[in-house]
């Protein structure tokens, strides 16, 4: 896809993260002058680079370390919410796993807010992003900047896992990205010789001396002066500061870009004026439609022979599948993921080192939430409420999905050639007890969306072009925008609305 628009602009991209980096490397490539905020810092921690040490970035200052409020239908457990606080994002701490979504998902998008977001418009877009290992076909790119791939070996026990889901009866999809979702597969990661490849690394750090990068810079809010975005408050250093610039960009993610619009005093107004925070402009639904994938851990140890510890430069996960939970479904709505280790969690007992999980999954979450401020401060925590599991179609799902990632491990691929034994839920738990289970060990996927909405309608937050509704120069380019979420991964589709959100603004600035 050709990129020949020259603009003269000065820009501020808040957020280093997977759309943040996208930003600011299109708008550079076009000539503008970009100022880049990351409230963290470099990505020095060694771990960030090797797949196999993912889990020892959670809670790590490399980590936001969200928590929501007690969630009413999880037990009134407070759910960790990882979220990166370090260039890359929650890219440099995530699995790396690229997921576009079904098709269908985008169609949606188009139907709420604009045919810019329909599937059709969106696969160039995707295959532009990527440098695809198995080269170019009808649905991939080979020549993007961003390597995708699924040519490396399986280890012994997710070979395994593969095999016993296709002896359970799902079918094994040689592509997930390509005509449907539905089956097992391996996993399409963003991944090079072992080393974890972001949009910080592939996109932004090899121009990073063609733009003003500032780390360590906590955005406050936008500068709003006559109806129009004119710069940003921010803190480094111990102090408040201020930057001008003609436009402005939030990419900070859905918890921190919709926390910088009520601080800038665009939200819900009865609750922005209760907190002293003067009014812009009244938005009701800042900080609302928040909703997230969720997870509950199927555990097993080994009596045969053991898992192994990770392998330095080896994701810890490699297979995943997409399955319909009920056959008159039109997408999956279940995507478990597969562990070479045990992940306990919070909420569990360890057992052992060793074993392996079936990480029971929903994507296609009905419950919404709500993000809301406790203060107009930096320093004031943001109140998150994801009511996960409040409405009983999810529930439904994830038990479900519990019950079939149970059955895999009864398959003879792991329990004959591993002697897989299941330790969580565990045999005495029977499946008239598995929703009580799954409430009590329910986490997140780290897929949180939706607070920024875009839409055609007068009360979603941003149009179809992300432009903030009523504030001109301003825009939410992140994952917060998207109006439901899609079915797996949210980290390809975050990286599309980073692509589309340049193209947007250089449009709009070349006057194109």
């Amino acid at each position: 896809m050709a990129r020949t628009t020259v603009v003269d602009a000065s820009v501020i991209v808040v957020g280093g993260g997977s759309a943040g980096c996208v930003m600011a490397r299109r708008l550079a490539d076009a000539g503008a002058c970009v100022t880049l905020f990351e409230a963290g810092g470099e990505d020095t921690n060694p771990a960030i680079d090797d797949p196999s040490r993912a889990g020892e970035l959670w809670h790590s200052p490399d980590d936001w370390d969200y928590r929501t409020v007690p969630q009413e239908h999880a037990a009134g457990r407070r759910l960790h919410l990882p979220r990166g606080k370090v260039l890359g994002g929650s890219h440099a701490l995530n699995a790396m796993i690229w997921v576009r979504g079904a098709h269908s998902d985008y169609d949606g998008w188009a139907e709420e807010a604009g045919p810019e977001w329909s599937w059709d418009a969106v696969l160039p877009v995707f295959k532009d992003i990527e440098a695809f290992g198995r080269g170019a076909s009808a649905l991939h790119g080979a020549d993007g900047i961003l390597p995708v791939t699924d040519d490396y070996p399986l280890v012994p026990i997710q070979q395994s896992i593969l095999d016993a889901a296709v002896q359970e009866g799902l079918e094994y999809n040689p592509d997930y990205n390509g005509e449907t979702q539905d089956g097992v597969s391996q996993e399409q990661v963003t991944l090079v010789d072992g080393h974890r490849v972001n949009t910080w690394t592939a996109y932004l750090k090899p121009v990073r001396s063609r733009i003003d990068l500032r780390t360590g810079c906590h955005v406050h809010s936008v500068i709003i002066e006559d109806g129009r975005a004119t710069g940003v408050r921010y803190r480094a250093d111990g102090e408040m500061r201020e930057l001008r610039a003609d436009q402005v960009v939030l990419s900070a993610g859905t918890v921190d870009s919709p926390a910088i619009l009520l601080r800038s005093g665009i939200g819900p107004s009865a609750e922005l004026s209760a907190l002293g925070i003067d009014i812009v402009r009244d938005v009701p639904a800042v900080g609302e439609n928040l909703h997230d994938h969720l997870l509950s851990p199927v555990i097993f140890r080994t009596t045969v022979k053991p898992v192994g510890a990770p392998v330095a430069g080896v994701s810890v996960t490699q297979t995943h599948a997409f399955w319909r939970s009920r056959p008159e479904l039109d997408e999956p709505d279940t995507q478990p993921i597969h562990f070479s280790v045990p992940m306990y969690g919070e909420d569990l007992e360890p057992v052992s080192d060793d074993g392996f999980s079936l990480m029971a999954g929903i994507v296609r979450p009905a419950s919404r939430g709500r993000l809301a401020l406790t203060g107009p401060g930096l320093d004031d925590p943001v109140s998150i409420d994801l009511a996960a599991l409040e409405d009983a179609a999810d529930v439904a799902s994830l038990v479900a999905s519990v019950q079939q990632c149970r059955r895999i491990g009864a398959q003879p691929a792991l329990a004959d050639e591993w002697g897989a034994v299941e330790v969580y839920p565990g045999p005495s738990v029977g499946d008239d007890e598995v929703e009580d289970y799954v409430r009590r060990t329910v986490v997140t996927y780290h897929h949180q969306v939706g607070t920024c909405r875009m839409g055609a309608d007068d009360g979603a937050v941003v149009d179809a072009r992300l432009r903030v509704r009523g504030i001109e120069g301003l825009r939410v380019v992140d994952a917060s925008v998207m109006p439901r979420i899609t079915t797996g991964n949210t980290n390809a589709p975050a990286i599309l609305i980073g692509e589309q959100g340049a193209r947007f603004l250089l449009e709009d600035l070349a006057g194109t």
